[in-house]
């Protein structure tokens, strides 16, 4: 039987992966389903391909210098294997963005920056340091992505000399007198890194600008976040003639994000330069504060750009896996439009940090035994990336029923539907999925997720 969509596009099959914690699936293509008449099912989950929301930029993760150099400390084919699993389109999770941190951040051998000390005229500006590991890996991840990986760009902290507190870490905020010379700073950067074959398609102007925080740190309050985009950054980048690279404010938690975006957009002249809005998932799951942004800034964009399993490794744990999924679900359900992971490989310890401040990632890496680690996060979120294309679009899924399921649906550029749904809990669910009159039923068994992929 034939599902028939508007404008006549017919659906000749539903593919199904699913990842199960108790089972061996992992990322697995079932039997395709077949298409029935209505049964007896009491969740239904109808699809509305005439009701579409935002496009879909994509997926992808950090190459932080921790990554990177965890990454060179792999024998090659391991290297390679690394590399593949994340930015091979077929074999891979189909990566295609990525996030690069402007100088030294936490996930960094050591504090470092671009120019010598007090060079207010950014003459010793040179970028050499990430030569060594970090450019290696984009490299090799771009190979396996077939080309181009998108890059957004963000700094942790200005050069220790230009800050009030006068180091680093430990927050401190921006002294006034280098505003400009921190915004040509970042010009100089976006430069040297297309140079040398790097696409950054955006920046965020700091990241966590409201956490002193024991690693590379800065303060900024919105009505500082604001003067620095009006007055400084975004003229320094028109000028430089990069006004192609998107600014993106906040890149910080959920729950102020609505009073952050107010803070700094109320003003005209910093919003004309300003793309969107960046968040993290640290403290809140407040996924609706999202669609408040939205619905108050309707031509502005919203962008995940960091989230990790804090408090070192978690092994095992399928907990993990569904708050990646649980999040993905419930950030693009109001409005996200892509999703960047945090660092895409550590070691064994969770690191390296320069201060111990030890995290989680979808892939570990074993420096001392050889062996890779594929955490429960690296599945779940490859029902999205590898299935949710660049371009694809969300719709509407209407829930009829009481259930504890999540789910999100896209329909890609080929006319293609990936329908993700989630199940959290101890117990199988049932239920049935609804397009244009024609329905397909599933077990979703206890804790696991399956993309529905509905083929023309």
């Amino acid at each position: 039987m034939e599902i028939i969509l508007k404008r006549g596009v017919v659906m000749h099959l539903v593919r199904v992966i699913q990842t199960c914690k108790t089972t061996g699936d992992r990322l697995t293509e079932k039997q395709s389903l077949s298409l029935a008449p209505k049964n007896s099912e009491n969740v239904t989950l109808t699809i509305n391909t005439d009701e579409t929301f935002q496009e879909i930029i994509g997926f992808g993760g950090a190459f932080t210098e921790s990554a990177a150099y965890t990454l060179a400390r792999m024998e090659p084919e391991k290297r390679q294997e690394i590399v593949k699993k994340y930015f091979d389109p077929v074999e891979g999770l189909g990566y295609n963005l990525g996030r690069v941190h402007i100088h030294s951040c936490d996930f960094a051998l050591g504090n470092y920056t671009y120019v010598e000390e007090n060079d207010t005229e950014l003459k010793t500006f040179d970028i050499s340091h990430e030569k060594k590991w970090v450019f290696p890996f984009i490299n090799e991840a771009m190979k396996a992505a077939n080309g181009k990986i998108s890059l957004l760009a963000s700094p942790w902290s200005p050069p220790a000399w230009m800050k009030t507190n006068g180091e680093m870490n430990n927050g401190g905020q921006l002294i006034q007198k280098y505003r400009k010379t921190w915004a040509q700073y970042y010009a100089k950067y976006i430069k040297a890194m297309r140079l040398e074959g790097f696409d950054i398609f955006a920046i965020t102007v700091q990241n966590e600008p409201a956490a002193v925080q024991t690693w590379d740190s800065c303060i900024y309050s919105a009505e500082d976040e604001g003067i620095f985009v009006r007055d400084f950054l975004g003229p320094v980048l028109e000028k430089e003639g990069l006004s192609d690279v998107k600014i993106y404010i906040w890149d910080h938690n959920r729950d102020i994000i609505v009073e952050r975006a107010k803070g700094v957009m109320q003003d005209p002249e910093a919003a004309k330069y300003i793309y969107g809005v960046a968040n993290h998932w640290y403290v809140s799951e407040a996924f609706e504060n999202l669609s408040k942004v939205h619905e108050m800034y309707p031509d502005k964009h919203i962008l995940f750009s960091e989230g990790c399993q804090e408090g070192g490794l978690h092994l095992g744990s399928w907990l993990t896996g569904e708050r990646y999924a649980r999040n993905m679900i419930g950030d693009f359900n109001n409005w996200q439009e892509g999703w960047l992971d945090w660092n895409l490989i550590l070691d064994e310890t969770g690191g390296p940090n320069h201060v111990g401040n030890y995290c989680d990632a979808p892939i570990v890496a074993d420096t001392k035994t050889g062996k890779i680690h594929y955490n429960s996060s690296y599945y779940y979120i490859g029902h999205f990336s590898k299935y949710v294309k660049p371009g694809a679009k969300r719709v509407e899924v209407k829930l009829q029923g009481i259930t504890t399921i999540k789910n999100v649906g896209f329909i890609n550029e080929d006319g293609s539907i990936a329908l993700i749904v989630m199940n959290e809990t101890g117990k199988d669910e049932s239920f049935q999925v609804e397009i244009k009159g024609e329905f397909v039923k599933y077990i979703l068994k206890a804790h696991s997720i399956v993309t529905l992929l509905f083929i023309q």
